[in-house]
């Protein structure tokens, strides 16, 4: 009669870890459980490497097996021996991807609103600069001096995220000089961050924003590819060469290579609407440009955020305007966006765009 994977569960869970004072199955060190007739294998999986307690448990596995399975199962020298590497990102419940196909758009400027918008209803928010060419957050967070530190968790250097505003926020900007201009090739820059994203302490986050360098290329395929993004907000402004690159973003996000689902576009600057007549609009680079094509590509349009001189002093003084309450109504635009970027990533898989 064949063993279950259930019936070498139950048997597995005599075996204790003594460090942590209990069983391998409730500490989740037993891994790639594998039956073949009378042989068993699987994958012990232990908090450190060279674990002075690996061949202590191994052989304890092989008597708990052999006594409750019978005398003809076959483990021994079927266990393999790994340490366990805690993901960094494994506490992160849905990472957001912030878009452009062309610079100049406010990408930046959008990402860190939302984040703040984000965490005004009460979630956890990281915020990733990955804009590697021209990272500006820590401008835009009062940040242009600050320096995250390091600790040393389990042999492994992790980066400890700055803390503004409630959010834990890091930028490629925190390690190299402002004043000089990063020379690095596709690679270099993907690279650079892969380690931002693994090697911070991120903790428990509701939502991470990630701040993506405009257009389309390696660093966006590097993301995409090794890191589980809920979803991409795109975006542009109205006129039409902008929406042009939005296309290709689009495009690109939609390839069979990568398939992100596209929580949809955000307009910005849709109108300009000077200080002293806070009633008018004036629509300087075109009308209802992003609507269009969020229709023509079967996208929402998340938002529509106004061209006012108060969005661009916020974020100049280190303070971005989602900050301010409900009587600012650039605020509750945000407020708006992040209201829906969260019903599009809540809805059923397959169903159509809210």
């Amino acid at each position: 009669m064949p063993f279950t994977k259930e019936q070498v569960i139950e048997a597995l869970k005599e075996v204790i870890y003594f460090p942590k004072s209990d069983n391998i199955i409730s500490l989740k060190m037993v891994d790639d459980i594998n039956i073949e007739g009378n042989r068993i294998s699987f994958t012990l999986l232990f908090p450190e490497p060279n674990d002075k307690s690996a061949a202590i448990v191994e052989q304890a596995c092989v008597e708990v097996l052999t006594k409750s399975l019978g005398p003809d199962v076959q483990v021994s020298g079927n266990i393999s021996l790994k340490a366990k590497t805690e993901d960094a990102l494994g506490g992160i419940k849905h990472i957001i991807a912030v878009g452009s196909g062309k610079g100049g758009v406010g990408k930046s400027t959008v990402s860190a609103n939302l984040a703040v918008s984000l965490q005004k209803t009460g979630a956890k928010v990281g915020l990733l600069d990955a804009d590697i060419y021209g990272p500006s957050v820590p401008l835009m967070f009062g940040l242009t001096n600050a320096q995250p530190l390091g600790d040393n968790r389990n042999g492994k250097e992790v980066i400890i995220p700055i803390e503004k505003y409630g959010m834990k926020i890091i930028s490629i900007g925190f390690f190299v000089d402002p004043s000089q201009a990063l020379l690095w090739r596709g690679p270099m820059a993907s690279n650079a961050l892969n380690q931002l994203l693994r090697d911070t302490d991120w903790g428990e986050l509701d939502y991470l924003v990630i701040d993506l360098p405009p257009g389309t290329g390696d660093i966006h395929l590097t993301l995409v590819q090794e890191v589980p993004v809920a979803g991409v907000a795109i975006v542009s402004t109205p006129q039409e060469v902008a929406l042009a690159d939005a296309r290709k973003a689009f495009s690109m996000f939609n390839s069979d290579k990568i398939k992100v689902p596209i929580l949809g576009l955000i307009e910005n600057m849709s109108w300009f609407t000077p200080a002293e007549l806070p009633e008018n609009k004036y629509y300087i680079f075109g009308k209802e440009g992003g609507k269009k094509l969020a229709s023509e590509s079967n996208v929402p349009l998340l938002g529509e955020i106004p061209l006012v001189q108060g969005i661009c002093e916020s974020g100049d003084t280190g303070k971005p305007i989602s900050l301010l309450g409900n009587n600012n109504p650039e605020a509750l635009a945000f407020d708006k966006l992040a209201q829906n970027v969260i019903q599009q990533l809540n809805k059923p898989k397959g169903s159509p765009f809210a």
